[in-house]
């Protein structure tokens, strides 16, 4: 997929792919950590023909900008650029996908298009609503031991190890990450060259560093800390997909509990089999689910 450089007002560039009809509905894929626009690839050559598709490679990933400081990398930033990006080219209203972190940006930008005017639907594939996930890590004690891998990719100590590695060395320490009968050869060859870029390995970490997202450890009480409440979210009001893939380890399946609860109007698909890269490990079964739900919410 061919991508241009795109260079939003706040000076951030973004590599992106922009493909389909001009005059057609628009659709913004947001990649998940560790990947890239790549991440939607089934799905881009499976709607382009019938919408306008933009991919970026977020910032902090690959050719785009990657700002050292961790400041740079506050979830309204992420949120920001995609806005930004709309603005840079010429979309006024648009449906935001969204995969994994990715997908947490895509709730932000849905809670903030829904009152602009600018989000008309929100296609989520496993990334956890942020009213739920945080009070499944204080009470939960699968989701906090799936999510013990945060806690070392905020860690300073591990920074000489990816200085010297890169960054697959810290994802084998942390996560034990590496499917390659799940992937195409050439895409893991492609991601395990991407994770070489130092500045990038960094600019990827900084997501995780700049989240207010609180991981305790395994042995701190399971409860919510004294005084905590949910963050103040409005109800989701647009048409919403959730496509949960049902047998990731990072994230199970108790963070779809409540969530009919924060969104209106809620499809859930979830996918039995399949681990946490639904996109590419499961592909006809999200282009069914985003056919049914795009076709039916036009």
């Amino acid at each position: 997929m061919e991508q241009t450089r795109v260079t939003l007002a706040n000076g951030i560039e973004l590599d992106t792919v922009d493909t389909g009809p001009r005059d057609a509905p628009v659709l913004v894929f947001l990649h998940g950590f560790p990947e890239s626009h790549r991440t939607w690839r089934h799905q881009i050559a499976h709607l382009s023909d019938r919408f306008r598709c933009i991919a970026p490679d977020q910032r902090g990933y690959r050719g785009s900008s990657k700002p050292q400081e961790v400041e740079a990398y506050t979830p309204d930033k992420l949120i920001g650029d995609i806005f930004l990006l709309a603005d840079a080219l010429g979309v006024e209203r648009f449906t935001i996908v969204g995969h994994d972190w990715g997908g947490a940006i895509a709730w932000g930008t849905a809670l903030a298009g829904q009152a602009n005017g600018r989000v008309t639907r929100a296609v989520v594939a496993n990334a956890p609503h942020p009213a739920i996930f945080q009070k499944l890590l204080y009470t939960d004690e699968n989701q906090r031991r799936s999510s013990q891998y945060i806690r070392g990719f905020r860690d300073r100590a591990n920074d000489a190890l990816v200085r010297e590695h890169g960054l697959a060395a810290l994802l084998m320490q942390e996560v034990k990450w590496d499917r390659p009968s799940e992937m195409e050869p050439e895409e893991r060859e492609a991601l395990l060259r991407d994770w070489q870029d130092r500045e990038a390995a960094f600019g990827m970490l900084n997501w995780y560093r700049a989240s207010p997202i609180d991981v305790p450890p395994l042995d701190a009480p399971y409860e919510p800390p004294r005084g905590w409440t949910p963050p103040p979210l409005p109800r989701l009001t647009i048409p919403t997909l959730v496509i949960w893939a049902m047998d990731d380890r990072a994230l199970p399946p108790e963070n779809l509990e409540g969530m009919d609860e924060l969104i209106e109007d809620l499809a859930l698909v979830e996918v039995p089999d399949c681990g946490h890269f639904v996109p590419w490990e499961a592909p006809e079964k999200v282009n069914a689910a985003l056919d049914d739900f795009l076709g039916r919410t036009g």
